[in-house]
């Protein structure tokens, strides 16, 4: 599976891609990893959920699958960014580089 992490459902440039299945918070994304299911994830930084007392973005998903790997050798799906939020993507960017680094050092 596929997991689009996006909540612009409005934007043409934003629309889940075809085979791809669209999560539109940051539980919707971790219910979606747990399964064992996921292959590929693509994650949006700003996706306006304030379910859990602050502001969760993708890159709280990226930190998660980050923790998963490195203390329960969690195995990842493909982790990439679509964000148009510079400074979120580049943070995002580094906890791929080091989700990617624990795996190197496995």
């Amino acid at each position: 599976m596929k997991v689009w992490l996006d909540d612009d459902m409005v934007s043409k440039e934003r629309q889940t891609p075809k085979g791809w299945v669209r999560a539109l918070t940051y539980d919707d994304a971790i219910r979606f990893l747990t399964t064992g299911e996921v292959a590929e994830i693509s994650l949006d930084h700003d996706i306006a959920d304030f379910t859990h007392g602050r502001e969760m973005t993708g890159a709280d998903v990226a930190r998660w699958i980050e923790r998963k790997v490195y203390m329960e050798g969690f195995v990842p799906p493909i982790v990439n960014v679509h964000s148009a939020n510079s400074v979120g993507r580049k943070n995002m960017d580094e906890t791929i580089d080091l989700i990617k680094r624990v795996i190197r050092e496995r």
